[in-house]
């Protein structure tokens, strides 16, 4: 999820009543929501980025380690503060005191509510590295949701305008059950799916998407592996639950020589670490032939995700004429 969302479940986490557990509560759970995200720094590197994010700082050592980091943090920066203040004889009469065990157990909260809501989209995360670089897909709530924003948002806005935690309480539930729902409503979206490519083919698809719409919670991006292509469709809940598959089909090109000549090259190999449903465009080019690879997630129509065009999306080689 973007970073307003993690921010704003860790705000409306606190403002629900843990802010009052220990001194630098809602800091703690705002700071920990948005922590995995270190790995942005990659961007100042020459590492490919879609091969680096959401790893090590997503996996299962960094969900165990960073929290107790952030403690450390927190607690240096509290005591130091307190020492300022002692000296000055100035507040924080105010704030509850400084309680490590509360800070960690917050950290953990906000690391792992950040974890969660990166499993939901369709990006993936790798929730078990370095032991395991396997990609996990939640597939129920698109990458940047406003309704996210709207709840949690609203929950930390009125609690804080009525001194209370119940707006905070309650929108904290209600993005919970909304979460559910979307988790609920995409794997029977996937079964119905399936059932309807059974139908018309035979036999079930190789592998599927059924990933989440912006903006809508009642329709669905669909993209079937079909083998040496991919077709997609769109899923809708509304009135009668119902799929249509785009007559179209999109080749992979995978079998072609050059396609397996530029999946040696290290940008592919990068690129691939990532990749869900690759596919690859051959152009002619000076000397050879231009080949790119994207993902056909983050290649559909939608104003919201990235086309072909996209470079942080594809990666490009040419190959010589032999």
């Amino acid at each position: 999820m973007d970073n307003l969302c993690h921010t704003l479940v860790g705000a409306a986490i606190g403002r629900a009543g843990l802010r009052r557990t220990t001194r630098f509560a809602s800091a703690t759970l705002m700071i920990a929501a948005n922590l995995p995200d270190l790995d942005v720094l990659v961007f100042a590197t020459d590492t490919p980025s879609i091969e680096f994010r959401r790893g090590w700082t997503h996996g299962i050592l960094a969900q165990l380690l960073l929290p107790v980091a952030l403690t450390g943090i927190m607690l240096l920066v509290g005591r130091r503060r307190a020492a300022r203040e002692a000296a000055s004889g100035s507040g924080g009469e105010e704030s509850p005191p400084l309680h490590a065990g509360w800070l960690l157990a917050l950290a953990y909260i906000g690391i792992y509510s950040h974890v969660f809501l990166d499993f939901l989209n369709n990006y993936g995360v790798r929730l078990l590295t370095p032991f395991s670089w396997r990609w996990f897909y939640g597939d129920a709530v698109f990458i940047i949701d406003p309704w996210l924003w709207l709840t949690c948002g609203l929950g930390v806005w009125l609690s804080r305008r009525w001194r209370s935690p119940r707006p905070a309480q309650i929108a904290v539930l209600v993005a919970a059950l909304y979460v559910g729902g979307m988790l609920v409503s995409a794997r029977s979206a996937r079964a119905i799916v399936i059932d309807a490519w059974r139908g018309e083919h035979g036999a079930a698809p190789q592998a599927l998407m059924v990933g989440p719409q912006p903006v809508t919670p009642f329709g669905k991006q669909v993209i079937v592996d079909a083998g040496t292509h991919y077709r997609v469709g769109e899923f809708h809940w509304l009135g009668e639950p119902r799929v249509t598959f785009s007559p179209d089909e999109i080749p992979k090109n995978a079998a072609r020589a050059e396609a397996r000549q530029a999946r040696e090259t290290p940008p592919f190999r990068s690129f691939l670490v990532w990749s869900r449903f690759p596919f690859y465009e051959l152009r002619d080019a000076q000397g050879g032939t231009r080949v790119v690879v994207g993902d056909m997630r983050f290649s559909l129509p939608n104003p919201l995700r990235a086309a072909i065009g996209n470079s942080r999306f594809t990666a490009s080689v040419v190959i010589p004429r032999e």
